[in-house]
């Protein structure tokens, strides 16, 4: 299951929703060990940065949660050109300008890549530098107790 951080926590509970605090985020993927939590300094090395149709421009969710589940916006295309050559392992979903220093005021969702059953599914977990890695599928659901 994905890992939310303090701050994004703290932020939904104070004033705001989770589609306004990610909304012009980014999904970046990194390879190696993923930190121990979504409060944790980054481990690992950043293989793509996803974001509208790989322009460097952040994306955003749908309009509408639905059945506790919020999904990427179907009109963008979330791409990123692979920086590195890596087999993909975690990613952060960021908000805007996240260091990916220990904080527990950033806004964070972490969690695993998998072909199946992570919290990010890809057709393909060995990514190739300078190719375009898309994403076609995103869903972020708060579970019930």
């Amino acid at each position: 299951m994905a890992k939310f951080s303090s701050g994004l926590r703290n932020k939904m509970l104070d004033t705001n929703s989770m589609k306004s605090i990610m909304a012009a985020g980014f999904l970046k993927i990194y390879s190696g060990t993923a930190p121990a939590d979504a409060d944790a300094a980054l481990t690992g090395t950043l293989i793509t940065t996803i974001s509208i149709a790989s322009s460097g421009v952040g994306i955003n969710f749908a309009a509408a949660a639905a059945a506790g589940v919020l999904a990427k916006l179907g009109s963008e295309t979330w791409s990123g050109i692979n920086g590195a050559s890596a087999t993909a392992t975690h990613f952060r979903h960021v908000a805007s300008g996240d260091t990916g220093a220990l904080s527990t005021t950033e806004a964070r969702i972490q969690g695993t890549c998998a072909l199946a059953g992570g919290d990010l599914n890809l057709t393909n977990l060995s990514l190739v530098a300078s190719n375009t890695q898309v994403i076609d599928f995103y869903n972020v659901a708060l579970p019930t107790l």
